[in-house]
């Protein structure tokens, strides 16, 4: 097996020349026979520039072909693909150029990047396509060489969303991308029928590493669309096999009347994964379609970890499967960090050949993040069943400690979604002069005259006292980030004074 990530692709591609692989906003746009010379003018585009093996190249657009073409392109290099969020602000590019030191930067021409100056080349790649870089690439001859990489050089580094702090470049090796959708080719049972719906942005793990690399390894076509649309989606459903998506993605779907039983029909899977899928979601999409959403869990630093079963009998709502192939789990606690019995919760640690190398330049929290053993501290809690299925209890950081009692926020968000007229939940923990934390309820709603009393009324019911919110709040929506997380740092921040003010 090619070691580097591109060579594998087209080696896996043989055969289907003539098929179409991609496909833009409804008109294909080349062959997997084409792929290989369209990609070469993007090599060639970018020697010219500069780019040798083992150089960053950074790149901040949208999601076109020529990012696809581009992405390949540098992996084809041997060089090391930096995608940034395409909303980051200048001041935070500036922060990351500095960081991981790229030759080129690639960019649309509106959007916010530092002043020219000093730093690495320029090119532009407009969300169209268009742009210096693709004019420049069209000009000049493919150069169809695959640079011969080793399984652990790096094909990209992607940055964490720093919610921590400054944020850390996960580094990621061709063998970590290659394993893991080799492990999700099995466990999904993609093929070459497949056609794969990809509306994901694709500077993320999601659209980038698994969407894209699937269709890709599959030699199945990918039906490209700029980004989300619930209308357009719709429309494109009975033409695709496969969707993948965020939980938002499935509740505006869900919003939709034209969204039936017949439009999901001719689907065999569709995919949920980088925000907990409530299990009053999966119920009613269940209801409408016939179909149980396949949840899974994965993170910047590993692509996917795990998955429930193929088998839609399998898919457990509130869980997140098993183990891919390949990759080891466990739960651990306690002073010594020992694995801790099935049910009980505790931090989620694993190791494989999904997991990166470590932290671009970031020897300290990469020593802080990886064990003796090999394995890594997610930052997740969880629990396993006895047969070894997962359920994600929320981040370590989430956690609250209320009166000295541990709380679990999806714990409760579970519970009060269940609750006729709620859209969604998010628990968090505020400071409190006397229980130290407190739990805060934030909820929106369908109905913008939803009694709030009807979580205490719940909660009373269901709850120990100690879980029990002390303060709910019905909010218009909540603050995400592009793969549609809610932002619990920031409502953090917003209700963070909400009891230590009344008690002063």
């Amino acid at each position: 097996m090619p070691d580097n990530l591109v060579a594998l692709f087209y080696a896996r591609q043989a055969g289907h020349a003539d098929k179409v692989a991609l496909e833009w906003q409804g008109s294909p746009v080349c062959t997997f026979g084409e792929l290989p010379a369209r990609v070469g003018r993007y090599v060639a585009a970018l020697r010219q520039l500069g780019v040798t093996r083992g150089d960053r190249v950074m790149v901040k657009t949208e999601n076109s072909p020529a990012f696809v073409f581009t992405y390949l392109a540098v992996l084809a290099s041997g060089a090391v693909f930096v995608p940034l969020n395409a909303a980051y602000t200048a001041a935070e590019v500036a922060l990351l150029m500095e960081d991981a030191e790229p030759v080129l930067l690639v960019h649309a021409a509106a959007t916010a990047v530092p002043p020219a100056g000093a730093g690495p080349v320029r090119a532009t790649l407009e969300p169209d396509g268009s742009g210096s870089l693709t004019d420049l690439a069209a000009s000049l001859a493919p150069d169809l060489a695959v640079e011969p990489v080793a399984a652990t050089d790096l094909a990209a580094i992607l940055f964490t969303s720093g919610t921590t702090g400054r944020p850390k470049g996960a580094m990621l090796m061709h063998r970590n991308l290659s394993s893991n959708v080799a492990a999700l080719y099995e466990t999904w049972q993609f093929s070459d029928r497949d056609t794969i719906l990809h509306a994901l942005p694709m500077f993320h793990a999601h659209g980038l590493f698994v969407a894209l690399h699937l269709g890709l390894y599959s030699a199945a076509t990918l039906r490209m669309i700029a980004k989300f649309d619930a209308a357009k989606v719709v429309s494109l459903l009975p033409s695709v096999s496969v969707f993948m998506g965020v939980p938002t993605f499935y509740t505006r779907l869900l919003d939709r009347a034209d969204f039936t039983r017949e439009v999901a029909g001719g689907l065999r899977l569709f995919i949920s994964g980088s925000a907990p899928l409530l299990p009053s979601v999966f119920a009613a999409f269940e209801e409408r379609t016939g179909h149980r959403i396949l949840e899974r869990y994965g993170m910047t630093e590993a692509v996917m970890i795990t998955s429930n079963p193929y088998p839609q009998a399998g898919r457990i709502p509130g869980t997140v499967g098993y183990p891919l192939p390949g990759v080891e789990l466990r739960v651990v606690g306690g002073e010594w960090r020992g694995e801790l019995p099935p049910g009980e919760v505790g931090e989620i640690e694993i190791r494989g050949p999904n997991l990166c190398a470590g932290y671009w330049r970031r020897p300290e929290a990469t020593a802080e993040s990886f064990g003796p053993d090999g394995f890594f501290i997610t930052g997740d809690t969880g629990f396993r069943d006895p047969d070894g299925r997962v359920t994600i209890a929320g981040r370590s950081k989430d956690l609250i400690i209320s009166g000295g009692f541990n709380v679990y926020p999806a714990e409760l968000e579970i519970l009060f979604a269940e609750i006729e007229g709620v859209s969604d939940v998010a628990i968090i923990g505020v400071p409190h002069p006397d229980f130290g934390e407190a739990v805060v309820a934030l909820v929106t709603a369908s109905d913008p005259a939803f009694d709030a009393g009807a979580i205490e009324r719940l909660a009373q019911e269901r709850l120990a006292r100690f879980k029990q919110p002390k303060a709910v709040h019905v909010l218009a929506e909540f603050p995400r980030n592009a793969m549609g997380k809610v932002l619990k740092a920031e409502l953090r921040k917003t209700y963070a004074a909400q009891f230590t003010e009344k008690a002063g």
